[in-house]
């Protein structure tokens, strides 16, 4: 790294580039691209858990006007790669999960497709399936790592020795349920097939690794699939990789040459088959002495997974760094079930993570008579309790006293359930937040000058996370040029390589990529171009990062009033301090980090998927008994950040934003309403028979 840009573009709150196409509904998602003559494909699924297809009847459907072609299992086009069984749709008659794709119609509209769907009579052989996850299972398995490559346990010291010599302790189970992600823009695709190349207009976090993926199933150069998608209406990890509903429009595309197909899932088709976040049994234990610092922390998760394709969220991952004791270990634990196969979902590990040590340290600090804030500092590491580097910036103490101090924290009186007012009990509650800074190399971006402008292009993508805002504002530095003076040209395989929007990490990546052409820009024709100059330029390895460890650290602040005789639990203000880096953009930040809090505060009081182990079956799986957080849950939401210097992280000195908000806020709230009502729940999500 040459030494971080000087912020001129950088810093200020400029209005969003496509807030205008995005009001005016203008800016055109994947389902909405502009083809002609769309064909319509809508799938069928499975409404077993377990067994084998044993007959498909198709007559009744085909016999509707309007229907173009049926695909069934077993009986589509043959894939190249069958390695990812998630991906490996239509290949055999079998079933592993309630909802898997057993086929699709395709036809003239979209109704049409719907209907002839619902007639197409598909008999099962039904098998015992196993859809209940517990900790106390004689099947949990240890998996070889978890998400994406962390070692599956630590293990430093002697954590039961540490436990039994120790003054103070908890040991307690938390638990987090079944999460899903739903952006408000379904996964959807638009497919061309022309008999040589593919064309996918397509939902996504990442066009180059949905290309790379697709390319693989079917066999295809890459040249031979271009990815489109300028716009992404929410992902939070969903869309970060292809899912099946993406195979299934290529296989009706390829079924119908020269012919658009598109295929948009429903509400309820996306709880199976867009991913979800595991739940998480999590046996947190922690010894101190006296004065509150920790000899012992321990975390040991169990959490489930498919039995057609594993994924093991890496949920111990943060206890391992979080706060310095001698005695440390974290395990995790998997049970393969006959369910849908979990994936990403915003802030996976931290998330989750966090929610178990965090209310745990809430538990000790009310052990000792301590406040909450001074446990933590006083178990503020010196360097990473994991590795052993030092930070390249670690500002949580910073966080916590700054939001004391906006928040009115010294005011607190630190005993429960003793603050009444109209009716209400009324609590605070605090918890940290972190989230890795990290940094994916190989992204590659071109800047051109073209009409008196400077042109930047690079593959990668908004989630609605401020891409088209605040990467123009990172070229416009590095170029030394006027904001107005650039241009951004994102999501389309037809640009330079990007890695996936997904762990907070797009900016870092990207914007590298992009200071990194910008140099070479200037280092080959200088302050004068002339019309048709360009160069390329690709982000390299982070050095630093084998020699630093690097995250971005908050504190979360919660009120919550809890009703004294209905216990209704209430959430009237949040607020957040954050430090993150430099921040590129206020006005997109506050947004995202915000947006973290708002998630936060659903996962605390209202989100929970329910699943039926009798039938393998999500039942609350649409919006209208999937609550999730509105504007009428929080009347007040606080994010600020500080400014925070850190040379090291990447020529931007910015760290992901996308994710930390999140992380900790369902802890804090679970805290507060503690603090409320002197009852205290482990297993979210608050709702008031909790508290009766």
């Amino acid at each position: 790294m040459t030494g971080l840009l000087e912020p001129r573009a950088m810093g200020r709150a400029t209005a969003r580039r496509d807030g205008q196409l995005k009001v005016t509904g203008t800016a055109a998602y994947a389902y909405e691209a502009p083809v002609d003559r769309p064909a319509y494909c809508h799938p069928i699924q499975a409404t077993i858990a377990r067994g084998r297809i044993t007959e498909i009847d198709t007559s009744a459907a085909e016999r509707l006007d309007g229907v173009l072609a049926i695909l069934t299992a077993g009986q589509a086009e043959r894939l190249v790669s069958l390695e990812d069984k998630e991906l490996a749709i239509l290949q055999d008659r079998s079933v592993a999960f309630r909802g898997q794709l057993v086929g699709a119609v395709v036809a003239e509209t979209s109704e049409i497709a719907r209907e002839a769907a619902d007639l197409v009579r598909v008999d099962y052989a039904q098998e015992p399936h196993d859809a209940e996850l517990s900790a106390d299972r004689d099947d949990l398995y240890k998996p070889e790592k978890v998400n994406p490559s962390f070692p599956t346990d630590t293990d430093e010291g002697d954590v039961d020795a540490a436990m039994a010599s120790a003054e103070y302790t908890v040991d307690e189970t938390y638990r987090t349920p079944m999460y899903h992600n739903n952006p408000l823009e379904p996964h959807a695709t638009t497919a061309l097939w022309d008999g040589t190349s593919l064309t996918l207009w397509d939902s996504t976090q990442g066009v180059h690794p949905a290309r790379q993926a697709i390319a693989k199933l079917f066999g295809l150069d890459l040249e031979r699939v271009r990815v489109i998608c300028p716009y992404v209406g929410g992902g939070f990890g969903s869309k970060g990789l292809p899912h099946a509903n993406v195979v299934l429009a290529v296989l009706a595309a390829r079924a119908l040459p020269d012919r658009p197909v598109k295929l948009a899932l429903t509400r309820q088709q996306m709880f199976s088959l867009a991913g979800y976040r595991t739940p998480t049994i999590q046996r947190m234990r922690l010894g101190a002495d006296a004065s509150g610092r920790l000899s012992a922390l321990s975390l040991d998760v169990v959490e489930q997974t498919s039995k057609i394709k594993e994924f093991a969220e890496q949920t111990g991952i943060p206890a391992r760094m979080m706060y310095a004791a001698p005695n440390r270990r974290t395990t995790h634990r998997l049970a393969a079930l006959d369910v849908p196969v979990p994936s990403w979902m915003r802030a996976p590990g931290e998330c989750p993570g966090m929610f178990g040590p965090e209310v745990a340290m809430d538990e000790l600090a009310e052990k000792l008579g301590m406040d909450p804030i001074e446990l933590r500092i006083r178990n503020e590491p010196e360097r990473d309790p994991e590795t052993g580097n030092p930070f390249s910036s670690r500002n949580l103490v910073a966080c916590l006293r700054e939001g004391a101090a906006r928040f009115g924290w010294e005011s607190r009186d630190p005993r429960p359930g003793v603050r009444l007012e109209d009716g209400w009990l009324v609590g605070t509650g605090v918890s940290s937040s972190v989230y890795p800074t990290y940094f994916k190399a190989g992204a590659t971006a071109l800047v051109r000058f073209e009409r008196g402008r400077y042109v930047v292009e690079t593959g990668a993508a908004d989630l609605g996370t401020g891409t088209w805002t605040a990467l123009p504002q990172v070229a416009a530095d590095a170029l030394d040029v006027p904001l107005e003076d650039v241009e951004v040209r994102i999501g389309d395989t037809a640009y330079p390589e990007a890695p996936v929007a997904g762990g907070s990490s797009g900016m870092a990546s990207w914007g590298w990529a992009v200071v990194e052409a910008a140099r070479a820009f200037r280092a080959k024709y200088g302050d004068d171009p002339h019309e048709g100059d360009e160069a390329e330029a690709t982000a390299g390895k982070n050095e630093a990062m084998e020699r630093y460890a690097m995250y971005a650290f908050g504190a979360q602040f919660a009120e919550a009033r809890v009703h004294a005789d209905t216990g209704e639990v209430r959430v009237p203000r949040l607020l957040g301090v954050f430090a993150a880096g430099r921040i590129i953009n206020p006005r997109t930040a506050r947004s995202q980090l915000i947006g973290g809090m708002t998630m936060g505060l659903s996962m605390a009081l209202h989100e929970q998927s329910v699943l039926d182990p009798r039938t393998g079956h999500v039942v609350n799986h649409d919006l209208a008994e999937y609550h999730i957080t509105a504007n009428a849950d929080v009347r007040e939401i606080e994010a600020h950040w500080l400014d925070e210097h850190d040379p090291h992280v990447n020529p931007m000195g910015s760290k992901g934003i996308g994710e930390i908000g999140i992380v900790g806020t369902a802890a804090a709230v679970v805290n507060a309403v503690y603090h409320a009502t002197g009852r205290r729940v482990r297993d979210l999500p608050v709702t008031l028979d909790k508290l009766l």
